[in-house]
């Protein structure tokens, strides 16, 4: 299983985001070093874009110790499946630079249960969505990447994987839940009262994985840190 991470410095709301430092860390660093700890992955790369802007997140990648590839900065899927063909693998996991404080075991369930039950095209702990928005994770097998590649247009080569979840009918589907439901939650970073959630939350934990259980009960103790980042609307799928 081939870990992906797709990461910008293009953004809309809050530009460079990914390489923000978050306790001496950049915050791509934090995603690498989740998905390296679950122990799931056998190999990962970070899929940028071949923008001149994007030198910089190659740049952090060879201080990081981790593979790049570089595609195009608008068809997300096909970057991905590039990133896939230079490092084969019989399964995706599909990261995004943006969210910081995955949990290790978190991704690692997500990655166990996809090997459980041979047949499964994808699995993904945001089906429904149970976990604080920014710490799920998700799998789909190489061969239906392939059919999504295929297959998908409009937003969904934005997406990646959308086109499967969207399209159970074409493909073998499930979704973990983590009751209880912490949805409500956001720690992803996307604003810049994203980053002063997650600046707030780092000044508590440091530089390391948060349990996402240990996280969720804090930030319930905590309402002046949840309300920071509570009016943050969610851009739907089809924006892209």
């Amino acid at each position: 299983m081939t870990g992906i991470i797709q990461a910008r410095m293009g953004s809309t709301r809050l530009p460079g985001k990914v390489l923000v430092p978050l306790a001496g860390r950049p915050v791509l660093g934090w995603v690498i070093r989740a998905a390296g700890e679950s122990g799931v992955l056998d190999d990962l790369v970070v899929a940028t874009t071949d923008l001149a802007e994007d030198d910089a997140v190659a740049a952090a990648c060879e201080r990081l110790g981790v593979a790049v590839h570089r595609g195009s900065a608008d068809d997300v899927l096909d970057r991905f499946l590039g990133a896939l063909e230079a490092h084969p693998a019989d399964a995706v996991m599909r990261f995004t630079a943006d969210c910081p404080l995955l949990d290790p075991a978190v991704i690692r369930t997500v990655g166990t249960a996809f090997r459980a039950l041979p047949g499964l095209d994808y699995v993904s702990g945001g089906l429904p969505h149970t976990l604080p928005r920014g710490l799920d994770a998700e799998v789909i097998g190489a061969a239906a990447l392939r059919r999504v590649g295929r297959a998908a247009t409009g937003e969904h080569r934005v997406h990646v994987t959308s086109y499967a979840y969207t399209h159970p009918a074409e493909f073998t589907v499930m979704g973990l839940t983590f009751p209880p439901s912490a949805a409500h939650l956001r720690v992803t970073l996307d604003t810049p009262a994203d980053l002063a959630l997650l600046q707030a939350v780092t000044g508590k934990f440091g530089d390391a994985p948060i349990p996402y259980r240990e996280l969720v009960d804090w930030l319930e103790l905590n309402p002046e840190v949840r309300a920071l980042n509570a009016d943050v609307r969610q851009k739907a799928l089809a924006e892209g």
